[in-house]
């Protein structure tokens, strides 16, 4: 299984493939899609819609997995990322890729085995499954791989409720 993992986000989107198979991951991409504040918010919008698509057409992923939405203290910081899953989910969707979400802790869950991980514990993590000699940067797309590791080594029976 190949997995698209996406970190939302309009001023840093962050991404990540992997590759599942016999009980192996494998990092195939990683990195992250940085826009400017002034930039108008449809622009910045377009980058990540078409970095997606890019990845997408590269890789042939059997699925995307994003990051659900934390909707803290201000609002339009949950817009925004909101905006950003959306450009994900339709590039997806004209792709006709199967997306899933999973909440931050359902992710920091699979991956450290405590759904209130420490971002740096995520990140170390993520090192040692992919066997990277290094926790991969930037922050945004460790978490991405961290996404896509979820989705990859999900149980069969989560994917079909997730999915």
């Amino acid at each position: 299984m190949r997995v698209l993992g996406i970190d939302p986000g309009t001023a840093a989107c962050g991404y990540g493939i992997v590759h599942a198979s016999d009980g192996r991951l494998r990092r195939l991409d990683h990195g992250c899609w940085q826009t400017r504040a002034g930039d108008p918010p449809a622009e910045r919008l377009l980058t990540i819609f078409e970095g997606v698509q890019q990845l997408l057409a590269e890789h042939e992923p059997d699925a995307v997995a994003v990051e659900e939405s934390f909707v803290g203290a201000d609002a339009r910081i949950a817009l925004s990322v909101g905006q950003a899953r959306g450009a994900v989910l339709v590039a997806a969707a004209a792709a006709g890729v199967e997306c899933v979400e999973y909440a931050p802790a359902r992710i920091k869950q699979a991956i450290c085995g405590y759904g209130r991980a420490e971002k740096a514990q995520v990140q170390r993590m993520v090192r040692i499954l992919l066997a990277l000699p290094s926790p991969p940067t930037p922050d945004h797309a460790a978490d991405a791989l961290a996404v896509a590791i979820c989705h990859a080594t999900a149980p069969p029976t989560l994917l079909k409720v997730a999915g």
